[in-house]
């Protein structure tokens, strides 16, 4: 089953590019993700399996990482890549 998720970060604290794109290049280096971001939102494509396990993963690790920080995610049945 294909799964396709949006998802933004909002760090709470003053520094906030860095647990953005930490987490973006977090992301990318996980296997058997298509991952495309723009200047609101990240999305993420692939293997429902791999994209919640990665999503997990990444989330974890910036939470460990950064600290407090808000995440909405959107998440969508089947294949939406542009």
């Amino acid at each position: 089953m294909q799964l396709s998720i949006e998802i933004s970060k909002y760090p709470l604290s003053t520094e906030y590019i860095p647990p953005i794109l930490g987490f973006i290049e977090e992301l990318n280096l996980q296997p058997g993700l298509t991952v495309l971001t723009n200047t609101m939102s990240t999305q993420v494509f692939g293997e429902y399996d791999a994209v919640m396990q990665a999503l997990q993963h990444c989330i974890r690790w910036s939470f460990e990482r950064y600290g407090k920080v808000v995440f909405v995610v959107k998440f969508i049945h089947g294949d939406l890549r542009p």
